[in-house]
This record gives C-alpha cells, sequence and structure tokens, in this order.
C-alpha cells in the first residue's frame, strides 16, 4: 500500500544481527517492493528462516544484488520457486559467478537435506521441504539483466539506481537507489559486502554519493586486520612446515571465488621466485576450477598490480606441480594418499563442500595443518577450529584436534573497522540521517556503532529481524 508523498519504508529480512542471509525489502512510496540482496543463512539451526522468507516473494517487484556470495544470493532460485517473476538486477560479473555458484548450491542443499532427512524420519520427524533445485537456478538466471560500474537504471519512474565497486569479490558492489517525487528526493545506499583498499587482485572500493539513508555492513565492527608484513613469506612458513618438514598436508578452506584464486596468486608468485618447494597443490572443487575461469573472463575488475603481473607471466593462476580437481574419485583419491600436499578446496567456513571431507579425514593426524583464511560465521566449524578446540563433531561423530590450526586473517576480503570507516568518509555524516548496521553480530555492532557516533554519524540504527522502519 502507498505510504503517501515522500514516504517508503524498509523492512530488515535477513542479516540483521547476523552475518549471513542478508535480505532487505525496500516499499517506495507507490508500493513497489524493492529487494536488496536474497542471501542464505548459514550455520546450525538455520534451516527455518530459509523456509520462509517473512514476506511473499509474489509481491516482491525488483531484486538488486551487491555480489554473487551465497550469504547474498543463496535464496535467489528459492524466491523465484515460491512465485517471484520480477527482474533481477546485478554486475555482469555477479551473472557470471551466479550461474556457477547458485547451480552449486543447488546440488549442495539437495545431499544436505537428503543426509538431515534421512536423521529427522529415524527420530520420527517431519522431513524439511527442498529449498531448490537446478530448474530453479535456471528460471532465476532467466530474469537477471546486468549493469556495468556507475551506469544509471531506472526501476521505475522516479526510482533510479546505479552500482558502485566494492572491492570484496569479482563484480561486487555498492547499491545507490535515488527516490523523486513531486516534492520530494531521497537516496539510499547499501554497502554491501565492503573489501580491503590494495586487495591483491581487486580494485579498492570506490567512492559513493552523498546518501541521506545508508545500510552498512559491519562483519568486522570490532576488529583490526593485523599487519602483514610480507604475506607470501607466513604462507611458505606454513608450507615448509607442514610438507616439507611434517611430509603432511595443507588443509586450506577457501571461498571458491577470490579467496581461493587469491591463495593461487601468492602460491603461484612463490614459485615464479623458486621458493615454493616441488609438492602438488590441488584445487579439489569443481566450484573453484569454474570460478578460475571466470576471473580470467573478467580481468575489468583487477587492479594494475596482478595485471602487471599477468603481462609478464602470461596467467597468475597457474605454475607447476598446481593440479585442478573436478573428478569425485580424484577428491576422494587424496584422502587415500600418503603424499605431502597442500589442498585448497570449499566452502571457506568448513560447513559444506569437499573441504569437510578433507578435514573429516586428516583432523586426528598431527602431521596436518588446517589453515583457516576467511571470515567464519560464529556457529561454523570453521569457528569452532579457529578456537583450536581439543575435539570438534563433524557430521554427527566426534574427532579429535590433533592438526595443527593456523590462522591467517590477512586473506580477509571483509574491511576491518577502520577500513569502514575509511570507506564512509566520503560522506558528509551530518547530512546522513539514519544508517542501518547489518551483517555483523550484535556484539561487534555496537562496537562499530559507537566508532561510528565518534566521527559524526547521528542517528545509527541496528535492526532486528523483520523489523521495518519509515523513511
Amino acid at each position: 500500500m502507498p505510504f503517501g508523498a515522500g514516504y517508503m519504508k524498509i523492512q530488515f529480512y535477513g542479516a540483521a544481527q547476523r552475518v549471513t542471509g542478508s535480505k532487505h525489502l525496500v516499499t517506495t512510496n507507490k508500493g513497489t517492493k524493492i529487494l536488496l540482496d536474497c542471501g542464505l543463512f548459514q550455520g546450525i539451526g538455520t534451516t527455518e528462516l530459509n523456509l520462509h522468507f517473512g514476506f511473499d516473494p509474489k509481491d516482491v517487484d525488483f531484486l538488486i544484488l551487491s555480489h554473487a556470495h551465497i550469504d547474498h544470493t543463496g535464496l535467489v532460485p528459492r524466491l523465484v520457486r515460491k512465485g517471484f517473476k520480477g527482474t533481477i538486477y546485478s554486475t555482469p560479473a555477479t551473472k557470471n559467478l551466479c550461474e556457477i555458484m547458485l547451480m552449486d548450491s543447488a546440488f549442495i542443499q539437495e545431499k544436505d537435506l537428503e543426509r538431515i532427512n534421512k536423521r529427522r524420519i529415524g527420530r520420527n520427524e517431519e522431513p524439511y521441504e527442498l529449498l531448490y533445485n537446478g530448474e530453479d537456478v535456471e528460471a532465476a538466471l532467466s530474469l537477471f539483466k546486468t549493469v556495468g560500474y556507475e551506469t544509471p537504471f531506472v526501476i521505475e519512474e522516479g526510482v533510479t539506481a546505479k552500482f558502485y565497486d566494492a572491492g570484496h569479490l569479482l563484480g561486487s558492489a555498492g547499491i545507490y537507489l535515488t527516490f523523486e517525487d513531486e516534492n520530494h528526493e531521497k537516496s539510499l545506499f547499501f554497502t554491501g559486502d565492503i573489501g580491503r583498499p590494495n586487495d591483491k587482485i581487486l580494485r579498492s572500493p570506490q567512492p559513493f554519493p552523498q546518501s541521506d539513508y545508508i545500510i552498512c555492513e559491519s562483519t568486522y565492527g570490532n576488529k583490526l586486520h593485523e599487519p602483514e608484513a610480507d604475506i607470501k613469506a607466513h604462507l611458505l612458513r606454513i608450507v615448509n612446515e607442514t610438507c616439507v618438514e611434517k611430509k603432511g598436508k595443507l588443509l586450506i578452506p577457501a571461498f571458491a571465488v577470490d579467496r581461493t584464486q587469491e591463495i593461487i596468486y601468492a602460491l603461484d608468485q612463490l614459485a615464479h621466485e623458486g621458493l615454493l618447494p616441488k609438492i602438488p597443490v590441488y584445487i579439489d572443487s569443481p566450484l573453484s576450477v569454474k570460478a578460475t575461469m571466470a576471473m580470467r573472463e573478467n580481468e575489468e575488475c583487477f587492479n594494475p598490480e596482478i595485471l602487471a603481473y599477468i603481462k609478464h607471466d602470461g596467467d597468475a593462476f597457474d605454475f607447476e606441480n598446481l593440479h585442478y580437481i573436478s573428478d569425485v574419485s580424484a577428491s576422494k583419491a587424496l584422502n587415500e594418499s600418503h603424499e605431502a600436499c597442500i589442498i585448497i578446496s570449499s566452502s571457506g567456513m568448513a560447513e559444506a563442500g569437499r573441504i569437510k571431507h578433507h578435514i573429516k579425514n586428516n583432523i586426528e593426524k598431527p602431521t596436518t595443518t588446517i589453515l583457516l583464511v576467511g571470515y567464519c560465521s560464529p556457529e561454523s566449524l570453521g569457528a569452532i577450529l579457529k578456537t583450536k578446540p581439543k575435539e570438534v563433531r563433524i557430521f554427527g561423530e566426534k574427532f579429535e584436534v590433533n592438526a595443527d590450526i593456523e590462522v591467517m586473517d590477512s586473506f580477509s576480503g571483509h574491511a576491518d573497522y577502520n577500513e569502514m570507516i575509511a570507506h564512509l568518509s566520503c560522506q558528509d555524516a551530518t547530512k546522513v540521517k539514519k544508517l542501518f548496521l547489518v551483517h555483523g553480530d550484535i556484539e561487534n555492532q555496537l562496537m562499530f556503532k559507537n566508532r561510528l557516533s565518534h566521527v559524526g554519524f547521528q542517528e545509527i540504527c541496528i535492526p532486528m529481524q523483520g523489523e521495518g522502519f519509515d523513511l
């Protein structure tokens, strides 16, 4: 229902006082509904949240995506399955990644549900409904319309949008919306996930126009990344200690897009410099293989440093002893092999995919090292491993943690609180009427809110799940 001239509403249906499930519903004064992101909730106890949106997908007119990570796009096929028929706007690279990541997600949904429902039926509980399948993914992809950075596109009369490079993932973007009627004009900016300045592959986050309202991520609202004097030297030390001295396996859970390629790029440089030991490096993830190809096809998103390296080296993602694995039998063979090697596989939070099997089969071996290189939601296996516990539960079984656990935050794709504040410094804080904090744990958000107050932002809100605000 229209709110009257000048009014609009925003409701938060995901990533509200939590990190995953990004979903923010804007209703214009005409009653048009624009959904910003449609992400999957991840972690323990999120099944019900993924089954029910909190709103009717048939009522949504447009969907605009900030980037392709599953916690921002993973429920797009379900939105379509439940009746959404509108246009989906994204950057070209985001669509390219969604083509491979959503199909992979559909496969994981089916496999995970089969295992979960087997246990539920055994306990005489009602089985869960499938979130979506490959046909739903195809239907969703047919609704995409791609737009480049800084190119205005009209949602409807009086509502215009524009993407600004967020530097977080290939094709990632902040979303700038302007709303105009006869007497009023308002602007809203959604940061999406903010990348780090001087990323090894991507360009730095781009400044955005002055906005009346801002929806800002807050993943690392209470954290500073440790300065990394030499990322390659740190990585090389772990490789030598694990694969040369202990003759063991180095397992690296990594998001299939960007984090995996960033690690490959670092190893490529070490190999190019003659420093990398002559051991096999396996990229054991069909999604990572496809994502690396997508990265190669979207070099326009790369920063000048890696473009210069590619011009000299020819390929930043290929070197001697590097093997890309898609076949299941080849993946299983890695668990039976006793050779010293590096295995990079998704998911980055170690919550699903082949890496979970590799960890299960190697975590009790003292020769193993598990290197965690990115953000992990608190409930995930990756986050639990960061605490270096004595034992963990994987696929319902208990395992002793005899492997060494290493952490390298320097590979993180999320800005820390100083870097986020620097990204927001393009704004006159006194002109921002409301700033909403999303995509963060409440403790981090409260600390970040305090820091934002100190730099001049006056009204800072931390919405709860399902909460709405009139603007």
